[in-house]
């Protein structure tokens, strides 16, 4: 990426019948602070626009000078003829440039279309502009053929279209200065390529301190999941298994020795005064012959 953000706005210029309004909300929803302002510009005169500074990007017909521009390529419009509402073609869901070969059809001179030579009869004179060319349509005096979103943009309830299916076509591009692409440039290409807010591209990179600090939370984090801490629920159940343990077998070894030691034990107590005196010993009562 190349230059610097000269200005606090961010300026766009757009042709007629190009629909920047998506991509605008886009942008105010996730760069608040940077107005971004709309330009339109007719489309011969686009180019000229974004090489004298008047606006930062533009959403243009191609073609463009790609010496001096950079394009995105957006999408291909379909191509229609306008037609008076009672006209034979609305007959029809589409038509081909054959079928107007007995029509008028009018060729303004600010046509987008590139035509070598329109299909149909020539009109005496061409219209100025597109606009004007439609209020010629609903006069009857011939038909237009135009990109949809010159139709749309020119719509009238007197009027209606349908599909050219072979006639050329006009398609949208996003175009810049390529001596001029700057950081906020980036934003609107990522803006119209669908990238998510979250996406790395056209974001400022973090600053070293800042990535060293955060491989440090990361492999602290990654200890403390590793090691549970002291006492915890697996020194609990070790510790109660191996003293419980030692202690049941603590019990069961005096039990036995208490046991084998019993009967003996009495021997000592009675003495050696024979078994009368032995019993007479073991339960504590003077002996008969006392």
């Amino acid at each position: 990426m190349t230059g610097s953000d000269a200005s606090a706005s961010f300026r766009l210029a757009y042709v007629p019948g190009a629909t920047p309004a998506k991509w605008v909300r886009i942008w105010n929803e996730r760069l608040p602070d940077v107005p971004l302002d709309l330009v339109q510009v007719p489309a011969a005169e686009v180019a000229e626009a974004l090489r004298g500074g008047a606006a930062d990007a533009g959403i243009v017909r191609l073609p463009v000078d790609r010496t001096y521009f950079s394009a995105i390529p957006l999408y291909t419009e379909t191509t229609v003829v306008i037609v008076p509402k009672d006209h034979l073609v609305t007959a029809v869901d589409e038509v081909s440039v054959a079928d107007l070969a007995d029509e008028v059809v009018l060729h303004p001179l600010d046509d987008v279309l590139g035509w070598k030579r329109p299909p149909g009869e020539e009109a005496f004179e061409r219209p100025a502009t597109t606009g004007d060319a439609v209020e010629l349509v609903a006069a009857g005096v011939g038909l237009l053929v135009v990109p949809q979103s010159l139709a749309r943009l020119h719509h009238r309830r007197d009027l209606t279209y349908r599909p050219v299916t072979d006639a050329p076509q006009s398609s949208i591009a996003l175009c810049w200065p390529e001596e001029a692409h700057t950081d906020l440039v980036e934003h609107f290409i990522g803006i119209v390529r669908g990238r998510t807010v979250n996406s790395s591209r056209g974001r400022a990179p973090a600053r070293p301190e800042e990535q060293s600090r955060g491989k440090e939370r990361r492999a602290e984090a990654a200890d403390t999941r590793r090691k549970p801490a002291a006492g915890g629920k697996t020194g609990g159940k070790a510790s109660g298994k191996t003293s419980g343990k030692a202690d049941g077998r603590t019990g069961q070894a005096s039990g036995r020795s208490g046991r084998a030691g019993g009967p003996a034990a009495r021997n000592r107590r009675g003495g050696s005064g024979g078994s009368g005196g032995g019993r007479s010993g073991g339960r504590g009562r003077p002996g008969r012959g006392a």
